[in-house]
């Protein structure tokens, strides 16, 4: 009897070869619908959908970046990253976690394009030297990265740039950009191209974006960055525990005064909070644990465009680098103002939400389906 492609297999099929319960996978539709920003109730539904895709084949694209998006892929736990190559996608390239090497590696991407093509998807971590750099800047198996990226997305069905040196060209693009590095959006014209921002992205963002696409075969809604909305459709001010500080006009003035130990806002310190569009503040990182402004140093706002070329890292946003303390203040004072009306808004939408939750037990998915 023929050996099937593991793309031939549907996702549900891959479960029960490897044991998975049904329980065991209603649960991890029920967690799929919370890390998308959906309501319980569309659990049903991404096990329906889940039950019958079939795993898409992943070829993964490393060129100019330091392997910081691979390091945290590795720690997504939502789901985790076994769970993410062997039941829900197949890898079938990745430079880091790819066991061929040399041409056996390259044969690999190759046969993968060939047997998928127009189904096959595109991950990215890097910037690439555009078209009219010089093609050794950047190299894998003596292709420069523009011509592997072009022969590689020409048939795919679509393009994920993970990591900020992907989304919008990172540290190597910074001033003055010596390698004339570009963002994979910047290229690639006729395929759809979704960003996952981030110095490093958050894990869950990255394999929530893979599930949203298999769940339900198109990209989730996009912001202006071409982000999806679930995870950067609020700023890293507005979910941060600290806001009520800010709101209050409590401001840490160094790193080792008595704000800061008692957990004030960062904003004079530099945060780039009010400014950053990202998840951490709710989703954190390694399995929930903290996040950098918990751990007690402002948002640099890693995920937005040119973020390397944005000022200082410690100055205050929307204040001049020589601005007197006086002013800082007032600028805190004034986001006082504008803060307390928009949190006043944020809770009142909350209780909204949390009246018209409607709790989903996993008995209850079983018997609806």
């Amino acid at each position: 009897m023929a050996v099937r492609k593991p793309t031939e297999k549907t996702l549900g099929e891959s479960l029960r070869e490897r044991g998975v319960s049904r329980r065991g996978f209603l649960k991890f539709c029920a967690a799929t619908a919370s890390l998308m920003a959906l309501p319980p109730s569309m659990a049903p539904a991404i096990a329906a959908a889940l039950e019958k895709a079939k795993r898409p084949s992943v070829i993964w694209l490393s060129f100019q970046e330091c392997t910081g998006c691979t390091e945290s892929l590795t720690r997504s736990h939502a789901p985790t990253l076994e769970d993410l190559i062997l039941d829900v996608i197949s890898l079938d390239y990745h430079h880091t976690l790819q066991a061929a090497a040399g041409d056996a590696a390259e044969h690999a991407r190759e046969q993968a394009m060939a047997a998928n093509p127009g189904e096959y998807l595109v991950i990215v971590d890097g910037s690439i030297p555009g078209p009219d750099s010089n093609p050794g800047y950047s190299t894998v198996a003596g292709h420069s990265n523009y011509a592997m990226l072009m022969e590689t997305v020409e048939n795919a069905a679509a393009v994920i740039a993970v990591g900020s040196c992907a989304t919008f060209g990172g540290l190597p693009a910074a001033n003055p950009n010596p390698t004339g590095a570009m963002s994979v959006m910047d290229l690639v014209k006729n395929k759809p191209v979704i960003n996952v921002s981030g110095c490093p992205p958050i894990p869950m963002v990255i394999t929530g974006v893979i599930v949203h696409y298999l769940t339900f075969g198109r990209l989730p809604e996009l912001d202006a960055y071409n982000r999806p909305m679930a995870f950067f459709g609020q700023s890293i001010h507005d979910r941060c525990y600290r806001r009520p500080f800010y709101d209050k006009g409590l401001f840490a003035k160094t790193f080792d005064d008595e704000g800061a130990r008692l957990g004030w806002c960062l904003y004079e310190l530099g945060c780039k909070g009010p400014t950053t569009y990202n998840a951490c503040a709710t989703m954190r990182w390694n399995d929930g644990t903290s996040w950098p402004v918990e751990a007690g140093h402002p948002c640099l706002g890693c995920s937005e465009p040119k973020f390397w070329d944005a000022g200082g890292f410690y100055n205050a946003v929307s204040v001049p680098t020589s601005a007197s303390g006086m002013n800082v203040l007032a600028a805190g004072a004034a986001g006082a103002v504008v803060g307390g009306a928009v949190a006043a808004l944020a809770k009142k939408q909350t209780k909204t939400e949390v009246a018209h939750r409607q709790p989903v037990t996993v008995e209850e998915l079983e018997a609806k389906l």
